[in-house]
């Protein structure tokens, strides 16, 4: 027999459309069969209790990353976190922290996409194109893997403590983004464009806290790529120093 318990969904309400609006949060109670994930149970409130609710959603397979938000404290996608695992029976959802709140958990993206856009996530290339693909060895892709699994739900963002004193940080994601074609043996970028990086508001800038690694839902591990590419930005430097200093004996 299918049994449902009863929970309270505590879910942060605001819509920055209305005048003179201001952040609450409201309550709904309602039975939750186990099994049932914090994105089912939403839908089924938006369904046949408020449809007023906003929120994103998409793939309910933890690929997409649409909805990511904060669950009883804690950043997680809504849709791989199980009702019943929460010991407690009061639930509290709240929008990703460092992002500006559209509506309820609906955030605007655009500063996490735009500095997405400056690392230019996409493989460059300076020889001519193959006849047939650019052919990679096992080896070659394991050294990828870790951050291929970046499905840029931007949890790390809303984790990231730099970010919240200094929007122009450019973040966990796009960083590990970008470790991910430095590290791609089929790029061809020139060291010289990590210059784009190499600043505060880059690499250097990042407090080591290991939030963005605690809030990531596949393991990306950001702040190793952050420390990969200081390692990378150090050697390209050094090269760099070393032939000024030939030229000039």
């Amino acid at each position: 027999m299918i049994t449902a318990n009863e929970y309270t969904f505590k879910i942060f309400r605001y819509d920055m459309k209305e005048p003179d609006a201001r952040p609450y949060f409201k309550s709904y109670r309602i039975k939750v069969i186990s099994g049932l994930t914090v994105l089912m149970t939403l839908l089924r409130i938006r369904d046949e209790i408020d449809g007023t609710l906003s929120f994103r959603s998409s793939c309910r397979s933890a690929v997409c990353g649409s909805c990511a938000m904060v669950i009883n404290g804690k950043i997680d996608l809504a849709c791989r976190s199980q009702v019943a695992s929460f010991g407690d029976n009061t639930i509290v959802l709240e929008p990703l922290p460092n992002l500006e709140i559209i509506k309820d958990l609906v955030v605007d993206m655009t500063p996490f996409w735009n500095m997405y856009e400056k690392v230019k996530p996409y493989l460059i290339r300076q020889n001519p194109e193959p006849e047939k693909e650019v052919l990679q060895d096992e080896k070659e892709r394991k050294r990828i893997d870790q951050y291929v699994n970046c499905i840029l739900c931007a949890s790390c963002y809303g984790a990231c403590p730099v970010l919240s004193r200094d929007p122009d940080y450019m973040g966990p994601a796009a960083l590990a983004k970008l470790e991910r074609f430095v590290l791609d043996s089929r790029d061809e970028r020139p060291l010289s464009s990590l210059e784009v990086i190499n600043s505060e508001k880059g690499v250097w800038g990042c407090d080591t806290m290991l939030r963005c690694i605690d809030a990531c839902p596949k393991d990306v591990r950001p702040v190793d790529s952050i420390v990969g590419l200081r390692k990378t930005l150090l050697k390209y430097k050094a090269k760099k120093i070393f032939r000024i200093t030939k030229n000039e004996d």
